[in-house]
């Protein structure tokens, strides 16, 4: 006898949707028994369904209060996640304060940590010596709200006290390490975690830091892809390729650990190799449901993920996916 179908409904903006909810995810779902089925945002969510299961990317007080609704009339439902493990993430103070409290074991010699940061509210104490409280230039310049949003995405590199002035509070000012131009994403869906390769900012030599400007944008430029296309021989290509990718051992205990911490099942993490010690990682960001269409097979992984939820197969070990295109040396 073949077992019931799950209806599994997504709640997320056009622009995620459009990116996240392809053809080859609803077929994998289908082939393990799992409808995908957009929820309508016009109509209360309470009165829509049955669903197994609620997958979401939304946020406001109007949603949190339809998201109660849903679990009292339907109390065996999942959500995936709760929104008050998500708003942590909207911080991006508090969104790294999680990973200094983890106490994991590091193999090999390695060790992680985060950068030093500090959040500036006003102007005047951004223009004050004291707005880098023991920060060495150059930093980076963070907004204070991480929601996905466009604003939120406005970085900057900062490379000296001229630059500062250029910025507009409340924002977070992040120690910059060099980190030989390459990011380590960590993708986590439940127990699937897989680390990718990605360009970065290049490293910053000495003499950058007294450049007239003092301030250089940046925006999403840890999305390039190890490839762009073949025979790219340029030095970015070069130094993406020959990476060494970290300690499979510690990304597991990270993602496992952050999972655990978080309570959340669906985020990625951003991972830097300091320059000047090749085992010391820095978690630089924590985002919560990223764009997984940028993992490489991320429909299983999604599925086994939904198929484990509607069944109600609660698992805390890691499985490590490896990123057929960037393989682990060593």
């Amino acid at each position: 006898m073949a077992e019931p179908r799950s209806t599994v409904g997504y709640a997320l903006l056009p622009k995620k949707q459009g990116t996240f909810i392809q053809d080859s995810l609803l077929a994998a779902a289908r082939s393990r028994g799992i409808d995908l089925v957009a929820v309508d945002l016009r109509r209360p969510l309470a009165d829509q369904g049955p669903f197994d299961c609620v997958l979401h990317k939304l946020s406001g007080e109007d949603w949190i209060r339809q998201l109660r609704e849903f679990s009292s009339r339907h109390p065996g439902a999942a959500i995936v996640d709760p929104p008050d493990a998500i708003e942590r993430l909207h911080n991006r103070i508090s969104m790294l304060q999680v990973v200094s409290g983890l106490e994991i074991e590091c193999p090999d010699g390695s060790s992680f940590a985060t950068p030093h940061q500090v959040v500036v509210h006003d102007r005047e104490r951004l223009l004050s010596v004291q707005s880098c409280e023991g920060l060495a230039f150059p930093v980076i310049a963070k907004p204070l709200v991480a929601n996905g949003s466009e604003l939120s995405h406005e970085m900057y590199l900062v490379l000296n006290r001229g630059g500062l002035s250029k910025l507009e509070p409340p924002i977070v000012l992040q120690e910059f390490v060099n980190h030989s131009g390459v990011v380590f994403k960590v993708y986590v869906v439940g127990e699937y975690v897989q680390c990718v390769k990605r360009t970065s900012l290049p490293d910053v030599p000495e003499e950058r830091l007294g450049c007239p400007e003092g301030l250089m944008p940046f925006s999403q430029v840890s999305n390039t892809p190890i490839r762009e296309k073949d025979g790219d021989e340029s030095p970015e290509a070069t130094a993406l390729e020959e990476a060494e990718m970290p300690p499979r051992s510690l990304i597991a205990e990270l993602a496992r650990g952050l999972r655990r911490a978080m309570k959340l099942n669906l985020f990625n993490f951003d991972v830097i190799r300091d320059a000047r010690n090749g085992d010391r990682f820095l978690v630089i960001d924590i985002n919560y449901f990223p764009g997984y269409f940028k993992m490489p097979g991320y429909e299983t992984a999604l599925t086994d993920f939904l198929w484990d939820v509607v069944h109600k197969k609660e698992k805390d070990e890691v499985k490590y996916l490896e990123d057929e295109n960037c393989p682990s040396k060593g």
